[in-house]
């Protein structure tokens, strides 16, 4: 559990979740000394233990997704507003505010996780011990029986994907955009996994329709700049990376990567100064390049490092110092 939370904040936001905690428990253990001395040491630590969930709820809600970190928002705001009201207006009910507070989360943590069909529950199940076929054959059974659902084709190409059936998962993000020609989602699931099989142009058209579909999202900027880094159009990579940039990406990994590819676009275009500025901020990427690395350990990464594992390598080597930018510009992306 400890691990999934490393990596699901990164390091830079587990330690600073660390550092929050020690600070908070700290002080909180520090007043202990004079707890029987002053009145206002009890609600203090009350205080001190607010403050210590809140802040722990906005470091793991910034690492969400918006619609995770809304669902998030409708579970913890009414309990943490229970336990403030018991801490601060009614005290003589604080144990029973925070009773219920307590019990609240527990509720509705099970409840939106019941929201998940059985079956997707099942294919979970398999796709941890790596048995791909048993999963796809209860989503089979699923999109047999409701075939116009997206998000049932979705699911089996994600499990398609780490398969490496990338033809199949294909043809599930066609169905996708078949169905739902307005989503986004399923343009850019079909342009990464064209991206994955190295059918470039392909991967370009579906993510220039994401494009036009969510023109408000990073992560189509970030698809067309890493199949436009394969296809050598430099110039496309830094207009649709540094828009990319603006757009405030909290995922280090990406982050990292869109530094890399900038800074080999500026130096394929001859822009030294442009690409020194990004190879400078790609070597204050470590941690998004040890996330990559615990990544691409994993068993189910086999499609993943025949992606991306080339460029990761070389930007690794980029920050640890191994590779200059001289010779950066003479690196190619895996065709």
């Amino acid at each position: 559990m400890i691990k999934r939370i490393q990596f699901f904040l990164g390091p830079t936001w587990s330690r600073i979740f660390v550092v929050w905690l020690a600070l908070t428990g700290f002080i909180s253990l520090v007043l202990n000394v004079i707890v029987n001395d002053y009145d206002w040491v009890r609600p203090v630590q009350s205080l001190l233990v607010v403050a210590f969930v809140v802040g722990a709820a906005a470091i793991f809600a910034w690492r969400m997704q918006p619609e995770e970190r809304g669902r998030w928002a409708g579970i913890l705001t009414p309990a943490i507003g229970a336990i403030l009201l018991g801490i601060f207006i009614v005290p003589q009910w604080g144990l029973l505010l925070v009773g219920g507070a307590l019990g609240w989360i527990a509720t509705a943590i099970f409840l939106s996780r019941s929201r998940m069909p059985q079956e997707y529950r099942e294919a979970v199940k398999h796709l941890r011990k790596n048995r791909y076929e048993e999963a796809v054959k209860i989503m089979d059974k699923v999109i047999k029986t409701q075939p116009a659902n997206p998000n049932h084709y979705r699911f089996r190409a994600e499990i398609l994907r780490v398969w490496g059936k990338l033809d199949r998962a294909r043809r599930d993000y066609v169905k996708m955009t078949q169905i739902d020609p307005e989503s986004a989602l399923a343009f850019n699931g079909l342009a990464e996994v064209c991206l994955q099989a190295r059918n470039y142009p392909a991967a370009l058209e579906a993510a220039q329709q994401a494009h036009s579909l969510a023109p408000d999202d990073w992560v189509t900027y970030y698809n067309l700049g890493m199949i436009e880094d394969r296809l050598g159009e430099s110039a496309q990579v830094v207009e649709h990376l540094e828009h990319a940039l603006t757009l405030k990406i909290r995922d280090e990994r990406h982050r990292a990567l869109i530094h890399f590819y900038l800074a080999r676009a500026y130096s394929r275009l001859g822009e030294t100064k442009a690409a020194q500025k990004q190879f400078d901020l790609l070597k204050h990427q470590q941690n998004g390049l040890d996330e990559w690395d615990k990544l691409l350990k994993s068993e189910q990464a086999d499609t993943l490092r025949a992606a991306l594992g080339t460029d990761i390598e070389t930007a690794q080597q980029v920050a640890s110092g191994q590779l200059d930018l001289a010779a950066l510009a003479g690196t190619e992306a895996i065709s």
